[in-house]
């Protein structure tokens, strides 16, 4: 899970002091344990039933405990994966269009955030609308990209957030590394048309299929909206993103923080990439001329995209914005446009069978485009304050048992060892929900149209980043909306952040049994806390600067300890000749790894020395484990499991299981692990992190 407010000081000092306290209760007070009938999965919060006892623990942890679901469960021809993470997800999406559907029942104050999300929504659902307005709604758009007629007019088109058809360069607004308190504009690679670089470059038969496709989608697409020579033009497009992908950096060296903080002036980075016209780029964005603060997040890559920019002719970037356009808009235009769009899109790089229903893909939308508004209406109905507090207490256990490791770690020098402490206390938690919502109501949403309300929305959203430029940076915003399902480390604000969407069942339950919500969410806990210490996330200190805190001995000696994690899972085979990227997995590996690690110690830690009971025949440290790998069931479609590999730092779920568990000693003698099973790795080749 991925990463980027609450408390002050104090708050912070009170919930570590909870925490200790809590240590030797149960998870729940028993007055809120009676109030709750039975758990929502199993008799303890674990389905047994998916389990396949055929299975040995020690010969694959991860069919063992979800064997039985993986033979029985259907992808659903919508999804390209499925598990518990996603049917989180379409729970939330049908707990949002219940709120939706009450909306659109009743009359809503004009100008309310609930008449603008309704009028949203409805315009979104209007394909009999959308039929009939046919390519209209976007032939301003369109003829826009057709006139220019020179590379500064093909630039202010490429930043033009409206149209979202983008261009070689990402331009975003985010905290600066080495000063945190302050904003900079970050200009990085961009450009692909397809999920990375090895989409482009890989000569492997299913790369070259996928490249072969999306050369004809490209000119069905063109051809559907009456471009002329959509052939020559589709052909130009391949070849110029082709160029693009061969200056972009891999993804693992994009994810070295030290390689891409490369500050600049607005003087520094037109020397650098002359060839790009950002003066023009920057004035399209509503940047400031006296704003001077940039960050080059590639600066070789970008260097050479600047050039290839200007060596592209006028032409290409016109063939190129139109099919783009199309592309980013085609769920808002004519079923023709928005079919093709999935034939590519969806059924040829995920392998996905059948596209989402509209409704779905609405919410989507709108939490994109008003999602803490969204959000404000789903907190009232699906998270309590009860919630809230228990996660509190699992957070601050899991903080605590972080504390002991660290005092542990003889590897690192005394000073360090004090300042990852420091950085441990000032951690900041944000669970749930914003303290403060975002206002919308300056966002213009017109019922009926549904790709100016789109386009109004990004521009809104953009105006909004600008505006804050050259003031101190807003540390309580959130980076999710309470409807994710997902979590994240932020290491400029150095928090951990937990939507309610997530803190739901397999993850967390208040009726299950304690080691359920240990190795469930409080793994998660675990692995968000343990990216504050990770390989890049090491690297800023208690206040989110980048900077090294570390001394040199202890690097080495942290690099000596992860590499054998990295060389693991550079070993694992997901689909045959297709290994894992252990460099670009690293820091989610060593987040699952120490995750579950520190997690552990923490529920033995919550029974404050008491033993733990047997249920359903299983141990304590059985359940704790078998959570995990429940959490972690997960079926993937071939293409879907091919793009992940390339382009996602998560390694595949079933090395979420078997990767982690094996390096545990305590796995180990859960279940009996001998040497002959296939799992087992040699003590002395076990990774632990922290």
């Amino acid at each position: 899970m991925n990463g980027e407010g609450q408390a002050k000081g104090a708050s912070r000092r009170g919930l570590l002091a909870s925490a200790a306290a809590a240590l030797c209760l149960p998870l729940l007070p028993k007055r809120a344990v009676a109030a709750v009938a039975r758990p929502a999965i199993g008799a303890w919060g674990f389905d047994v039933e998916g389990m396949d006892p055929a299975v040995r623990p020690g010969d694959d942890f991860f069919r063992y405990g979800g064997g039985s679901w993986l033979k029985t469960t259907q992808i659903p021809p919508d999804r390209p994966s499925w598990g518990p993470f996603f049917a989180l997800r379409a729970k939330a999406e049908a707990d949002v269009k219940a709120i939706l559907d009450d909306l659109i029942r009743r009359p809503q104050e004009p100008g309310s955030p609930e008449q603008k999300i309704a009028d949203f929504y409805t315009a979104y659902l209007d394909t009999t609308a959308i039929e009939a307005a046919g390519v209209g709604p976007v032939q301003d758009g369109l003829a826009a990209i057709a006139r220019a007629g020179s590379h500064e007019e093909i630039a202010r088109l490429t930043v033009r957030v409206d149209l979202g058809a983008g261009g070689p360069f990402s331009i975003d607004i985010w905290a600066d590394d080495k000063d945190p308190d302050r904003y900079t504009v970050n200009v990085s690679q961009a450009g692909l048309g397809m999920p990375g670089r090895d989409y482009y470059l890989n000569a492997g038969a299913s790369f070259t299929g996928a490249r072969d496709q999306y050369r004809t989608y490209i000119e069905r697409m063109l051809s559907l909206a009456g471009y002329p020579k959509p052939g020559e033009a589709a052909a130009a497009i391949l070849l110029l993103e082709t160029a693009i992908a061969t200056l972009h950096w891999p993804a693992e060296k994009r994810g070295d923080r030290n390689l891409t903080y490369n500050p600049r002036t607005r003087t520094g980075l037109k020397a650098l990439a002359p060839e790009f016209p950002w003066d023009e780029a920057f004035a399209t964005l509503d940047i400031a001329d006296d704003h001077d603060l940039f960050g080059a997040k590639e600066p070789d890559a970008i260097q050479g995209l600047a050039a290839l920019f200007r060596a592209t002719p006028v032409q290409t970037w016109r063939d190129y914005l139109t099919f783009h356009y199309l592309n980013a808009t085609a769920d808002l235009l004519p079923a023709a446009f928005d079919d093709l769009a999935f034939d590519f899109n969806g059924r040829t790089l995920s392998g996905q069978p059948r596209k989402r229903e509209r409704w779905k893909r609405a919410t989507a939308a709108l939490n994109t485009a008003l999602g803490e508004a969204v959000g404000e209406l789903y907190v009232r109905r699906h998270f309590s304050a009860d919630a809230k507090a228990q996660m509190v207490a699992l957070v601050g256990t899991l903080r605590a048992a972080y504390q002991r490791r660290i005092a542990q770690a003889d590897w690192m020098a005394p000073a360090t060892r004090q300042a990852a402490q420091r950085k441990l206390d000032k951690l900041r938690v944000k669970i749930g929900y914003p303290d403060a919502w975002r206002d919308y109501s300056t966002l213009e949403v017109r019922p009926g149209d549904p790709v100016g309300n789109r386009a109004r929305a990004r521009l809104w959203e953009w105006r909004r980043k600008a505006g804050r430029l050259d003031k101190p940076t807003d540390r309580d915003e959130w980076g999710m909306t309470p409807q994710t399902v997902n979590a994240y480390y932020n290491a400029f604000f150095n928090e951990i952040v937990f939507p309610a969407a997530i803190l739901q069942p397999p993850y967390f339950d208040p009726a299950a049994d304690v080691a359920v919500n240990y190795g469930g969410i409080g793994g998660v806990i675990g692995h968000e806390i343990g990216h504050g210490f990770d390989d890049q996330g090491s690297k800023s200190d208690e206040n989110g600067v980048l900077r090294a805190w570390w001394t040199d001995e202890d690097v080495a000696r942290f690099r000596a300890r992860v590499g054998p994690l990295a060389a693991q899972y550079a070993r694992y085979e997901p689909l045959p000749g297709l290994r894992l990227n252990g460099v670009m997995t690293l820091g989610e590996n060593i987040g699952d790894n120490s995750g579950l690690s520190v997690a552990l110690d923490a529920y033995r830690m919550s029974l404050g020395g008491r033993p733990a009971p047997v249920v359903g025949g299983f141990t304590g440290e059985q359940r704790f484990f078998l959570s995990w790998s429940q959490t972690y069931r997960e079926k993937v479609r071939e293409a879907q499991l091919r793009r992940d590999v390339m382009t996602d730092p998560h390694s595949p779920a079933e090395f979420r299981v078997n990767g982690v568990v094996r390096n545990l000693d305590a796995w180990y003698d859960a279940f009996a692990v001998k040497p002959d099973d296939r799992l087992y790795l040699d003590p002395a080749e076990r990774v632990q992190v922290w």
